[in-house]
């Protein structure tokens, strides 16, 4: 392809947590005719954007959301064309281990640009661009020698990668990270006062919900720990086989957790109560002056192409009961899109059968299979056979993790001659798809890599696990589902707040969301069928408009506790640790009346 500039662009700037970021100078190289650019933004920020945007014009940058972030901040046309060369550095080592990262001095060494980098002084000037305020001269002249650096390493970093780069699908890559970076700036609307009010009572809260939530497990003691042997009792007491670590252990792993609560909902609050407890850092939650979170979204940051953010720094991050902070503004009105059954789709697209394409197409693939395998009647519903569905749904999800008789055993709290079963169920009913799981095994074994439709690749490694080499396709694919259907949505003008795994939320005025959620579940649609041969993925909706929250089925029971709880503690609640970021000031929001319940709208009397 034939460009009239390639413009190689960094942003230095300061972003306090929950912020947008505040633009402190560009430097900006076009590798065609070596014209360069420097410009500290805060003297000539008005006189537009320096360097051309339109279709003929290239833009490289690294992590490009940054730089695209910039723009929206300063109110600059976004690049038309971009290609980041993370991204394709993401790709490029998918599945490797790298010893010096994915950043871009890891990339530099990965590609034998050793260069001489000081880490010290790079510290120094991230420090420096981080504090915002005012800056004299020699600060300023630094800031500007260091963004050129990175500018420069970036000029050298496309000479080696740009041969190797599938441009058409990697500009569609660039299209996802600038809409990406609209994501983060637009933020989740967030009920700041509640979430105040909770960081001020957090150490109580605690203790007074370890008693609450614990009376119907009994495996805390009297301090607060939690206890191995009550738990493997009340495993016992309740017939719940649980996997264990290679040392014989029970294994407290969340993913453990997560895949007990499939089949057994009532540990959910358990496995609340333990992430809250362990991991919920509420004081991380990146939450910006305009009451919105905001964080980057850590694109490409999984194996399989997905977002991975930060776990305490993103609403969806910690706890499920988290998210019930979620709160639309005043007229406004929030909409959670997800694909329904995503993975089950992308299997019976990806294989091509026709009988699991089938069980997909009725609605209720789980209840379809069990007819199919014959363990209920034609006439069988949700209603009817919850227990069939429910064995026949964990065995679907637990063949397209890869898992073998003895996960599945575990999983389903079954024998494993039950498991065992089913497995050979799924084999008859669904036998183009295990050809396909067999013909993918082969293909990592030969060629050493795997591809998805959009480009995406895994590196197949002596270390790759066959679960992971069995899962990867269907993950790969609703990875490239959703990248699709963000560009399609944000460039038809609908305002996303975040991507959620197979999800997206979106924001409209109250009496628009509706039709928001018209546009957004079309682009969702289209974004299926180019990625799964012409399948349509269904999506649900589940709309939210202030006063309102947002509420998520599996952490209902805990929230409903905590608004239990807080009335009972002290009206007066101590002041939580000020947390202060660079060029941001910290917010604390406490309550001051006698009742909890007029303090906030979390809290119901």
């Amino acid at each position: 392809m034939l460009w009239k500039s390639i413009w190689a662009v960094d942003f230095e700037f300061a972003a306090p947590e929950g912020e947008n970021p505040r633009p402190l100078c560009v430097v900006a190289h076009d590798l065609l005719s070596g014209q360069r650019v420097r410009r500290w933004l805060a003297h000539d920020a008005a006189q537009g954007c320096p360097y051309g945007t339109g279709p003929d014009d290239l833009f490289i940058a690294y992590y490009a959301s940054a730089e695209i972030g910039c723009h929206l901040a300063l109110g600059w046309p976004v690049p038309q064309r971009i290609i980041d060369l993370c991204a394709e550095f993401k790709l490029q080592t998918s599945g490797l281990d790298l010893p010096n990262g994915r950043g871009l001095v890891g990339a530099l060494l990965y590609h034998g640009l050793n260069g001489s980098f000081d880490a010290r002084e790079k510290k120094s000037m991230q420090d420096l661009a981080a504090r915002g305020g005012q800056y004299i001269s020699e600060d300023r002249l630094a800031l500007l020698d260091y963004c050129e650096s990175d500018v420069v390493a970036l000029a050298k970093l496309w000479s080696v990668m740009s041969a190797d780069i599938d441009t058409p699908r990697a500009l569609i890559r660039g299209r996802y990270m600038a809409s990406l970076a609209a994501v983060e700036h637009n933020g989740v609307p967030v009920d700041s006062q509640a979430l105040g009010v909770l960081r001020a009572n957090w150490d109580t809260l605690k203790m007074s919900l370890i008693r609450e939530v614990d009376a119907a497990y009994g495996v805390f003691t009297e301090d607060g720990r939690f206890s191995m042997e009550r738990f493997e009792a009340y495993l016992g007491r309740h017939g719940i086989p649980w996997p264990r670590t290679p040392q014989g252990r029970l294994s407290l792993a969340d993913d453990v957790f997560k895949e007990q609560t499939r089949s057994r909902p009532q540990l959910q609050s358990l496995r609340e109560l333990r992430l809250s407890l362990s991991g919920l850092k509420l004081f991380e939650l990146s939450v910006g002056s305009d009451s919105r979170n905001r964080t980057l979204l850590g694109a490409f940051g999984s194996k399989t192409g997905r977002n991975q953010p930060s776990n305490t720094r993103f609403i969806f991050g910690p706890a499920t009961w988290v998210r019930h902070l979620i709160k639309p503004e005043d007229g406004r009105a929030l909409a959670y899109i997800d694909y329904e059954q995503q993975e089950f789709a992308a299997a019976a697209a990806l294989s091509r059968d026709k009988a699991m394409l089938e069980a997909y197409l009725s609605g209720d693939p789980y209840l379809s299979f069990a007819r199919m395998a014959g363990a209920v009647p034609p006439d069988a519903t949700k209603a009817s056979h919850p227990t069939q569905r429910e064995m026949f749904k964990v065995c679907a999800l637990a063949v397209q993790y890869g898992m073998g008789q003895e996960a599945l055993a575990g999983a389903l709290g079954a024998d494993p001659v039950v498991a065992r079963e089913l497995l050979g169920k799924h084999k008859r009913t669904f036998p183009q798809f295990w050809k396909w799981v067999g013909d993918i095994a082969s293909t990592a074994a030969a060629t050493r890599r795997l591809t998805a439709t959009f480009g995406w690749r895994l590196n197949i490694t002596p270390n790759t696990k066959p679960t992971t080499v069995a899962n990867w396709p269907c993950q790969a694919a609703g990875a490239e589902m959703l990248r699709l259907a963000i560009i399609g949505t944000v460039e038809r003008g609908i305002r996303v707040c975040a991507p959620v795994h197979d999800a997206l939320l979106i924001e409209a005025d109250a009496e628009d969301i509706e039709e928001a959620v018209a546009v957004t579940r079309e682009q969702m649609g289209k974004a299926s069928r180019a990625v799964l041969y012409g399948t349509t993925v269904s999506t649900d909706v589940k709309i939210v408009r202030h006063p309102d929250r947002y509420t998520d089925q599996r952490g209902n029971e805990f929230w409903e506790t905590l608004q239990k709880l807080l009335p009972t503690l002290s009206s007066t609640p101590k002041k939580a640790p000020a947390t202060t970021h660079a060029g941001g000031d910290a917010h604390v929001v406490t309550g001051t009346c006698n009742n909890m319940c007029q303090t906030s709208p979390l809290f119901v009397c």
